[in-house]
């Protein structure tokens, strides 16, 4: 493969989205048609929290072990395709993924070389950077890290491409990364494939757009798609493959005859998929997510082209984790008649109790459901209260589970509780999410050998980030009619930190242009109350015909403390589908249709 590197398209296959994805997918991917690349994003934000709790049980730990389990079946095959793979299963601890690598590598008597990354982990050296005057300030407030008022459990920050770049160049078969950008998996052997300088930013930013689109896996080919009814092959979706050119322009597809399909709607909902601005900011390139065109290159084969990039800002993310204490929750049945009523009962009891239990420090109701009235069946006259508690170990563990247990014959008629036991709390923890100049990252490759090559440094620049102007709400249509945006619009939804992210995005111009001016953001909280008293920006994507909503600090402090229901806003989009606005009625029919 080393040959052919800069000749023709780079094919780079992914076979993880996250921590827990298929684990025959590498085997697939593998074996499914030819491939240069096979990437494994298994780091989310939560994931990191998750891997510090398994290192403090085990201080060798850290890592992703399924990618050993992922990976040998196949080593062989790897060896003898020269298939190189570049995963950030390493986590908090990669050299001791790759030493366990090599360890398999060697009872399978397979000869590949395999390197780490390192230069993310900054936890012991916060101290210092702090007197250093890196304040470590949130993204979304401003505040230093010092006002937090906890204790960091990991702080990583988010490398680029370019310690992979240098492993590569050295020879690697099997890169282990940390805490890199997502999108890096891709961009760092594109850069090695093409020989791509660091300031070559059409280019990387064309490569971040394709590593954007395959980092989640299957949600590229149909998963988690608002247009599922017309996606064939949900009980083995295939993973995507980006062909990646030489200028950064790619093509989006997948194995021939594996499930699911790959078309310009499956490639947005993925490009929407928790993104913040107008600008996708990288450790290496500032990419420009309004430049993107997608055209169709047959059957499952989208084009992505026309990508601009810049030079990435002068900070990158910091990731710290914490510990913030114990939570606990409770789920009510609610049948029948009066079930608001009933709900109230509940919470008014409850919160009584509650109060006189010192250590409890937040409680929360969420009563989920619709039942309908005069249901066919029991299950459509049911709904459910989730009681969630936060607060110290013993108070939310066995003193409000007593507490739940002894309404049972002592409040609504036909009370039960899912089953579960409730009797021990968990702990939960807190994210800061960060920023620090890139210039003091120790950012290296540390190979087969051991010897270390430390990555490039992609000049940076000043950022200032970009804004739509703003729009008032028009009225609505003397001619209109009443639809679900959903008939209309796809959407698709998820979390970056405390925020919550909603894209939607229509095949008519039409009713984009309606969307433009008449779902604003004061439109969306309409639409939402959950948002009322939150600040939501909007940005425009006209050639995606798409608008992303950025719903500042829905999910409070992030996806691992948050007490909504639906932690990482998962469910957001398809919620804001289903609500029902006023639309002309000339985009119902005819011209104007569209089939989401």
């Amino acid at each position: 493969m080393t040959d052919a590197r800069g000749t023709r398209p780079l094919r780079i296959a992914n076979f993880s989205g996250f921590f827990g994805d298929r684990s025959s997918a590498l085997t697939e991917m593998l074996r499914g048609g030819p491939v240069d690349v096979l990437t494994g994003d298994y780091l989310a934000e939560v994931t990191m929290l998750v891997l510090a709790k398994t290192r403090l049980k085990d201080p060798d730990g850290g890592y992703a072990a399924s990618f050993l389990q992922h990976l040998d079946p196949v080593l062989s095959e790897i060896q003898r395709a020269g298939v190189k793979v570049v995963v950030n299963a390493g986590g908090l601890n990669p050299a001791g993924l790759a030493a366990a690598v090599r360890r398999h590598c060697a009872e399978a008597g397979v000869e590949l070389s395999v390197a780490h990354v390192e230069g993310d982990d900054i936890s012991n050296r916060l101290a210092d950077l702090r007197r250093e005057g890196q304040d470590l300030r949130h993204l979304d407030t401003g505040a230093p890290l010092s006002s937090w008022g906890r204790e960091p459990l990991t702080a990583n920050a988010y490398l680029g491409a370019w310690g992979i770049v240098a492993a590569l160049e050295s020879g690697a078969d099997i890169v282990i990364c940390p805490r890199v950008a997502d999108a890096s998996l891709v961009v760092g052997p594109a850069a090695w494939w093409y020989d791509w300088s660091p300031d070559a930013w059409d280019a990387l930013a064309g490569a971040v757009v394709a590593g954007h689109v395959i980092e989640c896996g299957t949600q590229a080919t149909g998963g988690n798609y608002s247009g599922f009814e017309r996606v064939k092959g949900f009980e083995r979706l295939g993973f995507p493959i980006a062909e990646v050119g030489p200028d950064g322009a790619c093509v989006i597809t997948k194995h021939p005859g594996s499930g699911g399909c790959v078309t310009p709607d499956t490639v947005t909902a993925q490009l929407l998929y928790e993104i913040q601005g107008l600008d996708y900011l990288n450790p290496d390139v500032t990419t420009r997510l309004d430049t993107i065109r997608l055209d169709e290159d047959g059957a499952d084969r989208v084009q992505i082209s026309g990508v601009r990039g810049g030079p990435p800002p002068p900070t990158t993310k910091v990731s710290i984790t914490g510990l913030g204490g114990y939570e606990n929750s409770a789920t009510f049945v609610l049948t029948g008649l009066a079930i608001r009523q009933k709900a109230e009962l509940v919470e008014a009891t409850l919160r009584a109790r509650c109060a006189s239990v010192k250590g409890i420090d937040k409680l929360r109701f969420d009563l989920i459901g619709n039942p309908v009235s005069g249901g066919q069946n029991q299950l459509e006259s049911t709904c459910f209260l989730r009681v969630s508690v936060q607060g110290d170990e013993r108070a939310v563990g066995r003193q409000f589970f007593n507490l739940v247990v002894e309404l049972a014959l002592a409040n609504y008629p036909g009370l039960f509780t899912l089953g579960g036991d409730t009797r021990a709390a968990k702990s939960f923890g807190v994210y800061w999410p960060g920023t620090i100049a890139q210039e003091i990252l120790d950012h290296r490759a540390v190979l087969h050998d051991g010897s270390t090559v430390r990555a490039k440094t992609p000049p940076v620049a000043d950022y200032k980030p970009r804004d739509n102007p703003a729009r008032s709400s028009q009225e609505h249509p003397a001619d209109g009619a009443s639809v679900f945006l959903g008939d209309l619009f796809h959407a698709r939804s998820g979390d970056k930190g405390g925020n919550a992210n909603v894209g939607i995005w229509t095949h008519n111009p039409a009713a984009y242009d309606w969307a433009r001016e008449y779902l604003t953001a004061e439109r969306l909280a309409e639409l939402m109350p959950e948002a009322k008293d939150l600040r939501i920006e909007r940005f425009e994507l006209p050639n995606l015909l798409a608008l992303n909503f950025v719903i500042h600090g829905f999910l409070d402090g992030g996806a691992t403390e948050t007490m909504r229901f639906d932690a990482q806003a998962k469910g957001l989009g398809e919620y804001v589908r289903s609500r029902l606005v006023e639309v002309p009625s000339v985009l119902l029919s005819g011209e104007g249709s569209n089939d989401p």
